[in-house]
């Protein structure tokens, strides 16, 4: 890595939206010096055109949904049916198929604007249950894939060993499955991270993982400092199922057992109790939306404004790639709140850049990340001021209009660790990103 300065037309920073702004870059990949109020570009300086944020973080990714993009989308059905279909993509997945798919799928994040990504990775063994000889193939082979797109990766490997209370894992998921909480610890352990790379954990959720095995989980990541997701409240049949086994809702089964806390994040949380929205809040827990996710396997608007009020930092993920678009979730977020109230202005669009950049890069681990300021990791993306989409309003307004406006497609320059991955909407690494995903999908699709 070499240092570089750049020159963003206009940046948002601590103090707003700034036009004019020199970012100087380090050869450890940090920010050594941000000054405003410069009128040109240095000499020397590569020029960043529109609004440069900071990097975007999906905190909530499985790579392998990137296959099932209009495949699931004919017909009628439910999250349960989608489910059907995305069991049938992960059979045919292994380490190679992954590894290209997953690159694939990266190399889209980093053109749209995404710096770090939260891996959410339970196909861990072969189709039947068996080991691979290198217990960790699935997982190695999606950070080399985040490495080679030129993205950070937080790989939450996850804890899944049961297809539903009291239930063996079936055909599909015995893949996913390592026997018990102390065998899946025993492998995770194996896996290490890198200047690109942090290790975190999963829980799939409450009928993934029996309860007396949840603090298991939450010990491991406890004694790394590691971030824990888990999927929370997705659907009303889990949490029906898990107060007849337990008489507790899956928020306060996981309360039971110490799961919550500051370094856990619930993805989705879409069904939620007054008293799950406390538990939640009152002990620091992040919750990850995924709108677009929600909406399109019609899975319902979680009470996200609620959990925030209640003590919740809020954090923004694509989940299956319904689309790839943080932009697209921040807006969702807000809009999807003004349809639950019939009211508007829930949060501005610096508090959804915030969900999509610094509290998203601080569930997975990566503190240093998601602000334009000496010190913090050089990775920002700039966004088109003058598309058909956002071309009109005043630099003033440059914030509401990517926010409201832009789309995934009007990011033009993606930077991590001060090197230019995305330079004018063309990814400098992996050539060609959309024929590289249809051979991927085409390969895993069968």
């Amino acid at each position: 890595m070499t240092a570089q300065t750049y020159w963003a037309e206009h940046a948002l920073l601590d103090t707003g939206v700034e036009p004019g702004v020199v970012i100087e870059t380090g050869a450890d990949g940090r920010i050594k010096a941000v000054r405003r109020g410069a009128a040109a570009p240095p000499q020397g300086a590569v020029t960043l055109r529109g609004l440069t944020l900071p990097g975007l973080a999906n905190a909530h990714s499985h790579a392998f949904h990137r296959a099932l993009r209009g495949a699931t989308q004919a017909g009628e059905g439910t999250f349960w049916t989608w489910r059907d279909v995305m069991y049938r993509v992960a059979d045919n997945l292994t380490p190679d198929n992954y590894f290209a798919l997953a690159r694939a799928a990266y190399a889209e994040m980093a053109l749209a604007g995404i710096t770090s990504v939260g891996e959410f990775h339970y196909v861990h063994h072969l189709a039947g249950g068996a080991r691979y000889d290198n217990p960790n193939a699935m997982g190695e082979a999606l950070i080399a894939a985040a490495a080679e797109a030129g993205i950070r990766i937080t790989l939450l490997d996850t804890c899944y060993l049961s297809s539903g209370f009291g239930a063996q894992p079936n055909k599909h998921q015995r893949r996913f499955s390592d026997g018990t909480a102390e065998r899946w610890a025993e492998r995770v352990s194996a896996l290490k991270g890198d200047d690109n790379t942090r290790i975190g954990a999963a829980i799939h959720s409450v009928r993934a993982v029996p309860a007396e095995q949840l603090a298991t989980v939450a010990a491991w990541a406890q004694e790394r400092d590691a971030p824990l997701h888990l999927h929370l409240s997705e659907q009303t049949a889990e949490n029906d199922a898990c107060v007849e086994a337990h008489g507790f809702t899956p928020t306060a089964l996981l309360s039971h057992h110490g799961v919550l806390g500051p370094r856990t994040t619930a993805v989705h949380a879409t069904h939620l109790t007054p008293g799950d929205i406390r538990l939640l809040g009152h002990s620091g827990t992040g919750v990850c939306m995924c709108p677009t996710t929600e909406r399109d396997l019609a899975d319902g608007i979680g009470p996200a404004r609620a959990v925030q009020e209640a003590g919740s930092p809020l954090s923004l993920g694509s989940d299956s790639h319904a689309v790839i678009d943080l932009l697209e979730e921040a807006r969702a977020m807000e809009l999807d709140e003004r349809l639950h109230s019939r009211t508007r202005g829930h949060w501005t669009a610096a508090e959804l850049l915030r969900a999509a950049t610094a509290d998203g890069h601080a569930a997975l681990g990566w503190d240093e990340a998601g602000r334009i300021e000496a010190g913090a990791l050089a990775d920002f993306t700039a966004v088109a001021l003058d598309s058909v989409r956002t071309a009109g309003q005043p630099y003033s307004l440059a914030a509401e209009t990517v926010v409201f406006a832009a789309s995934a497609v009007d990011v033009r320059d993606t930077v991590v660790g001060g090197r230019h991955v995305v330079r004018d909407g063309t990814h400098q690494l992996v050539a060609h990103v959309p024929e590289a995903l249809a051979e991927s999908i085409a390969a895993v699709r069968g």
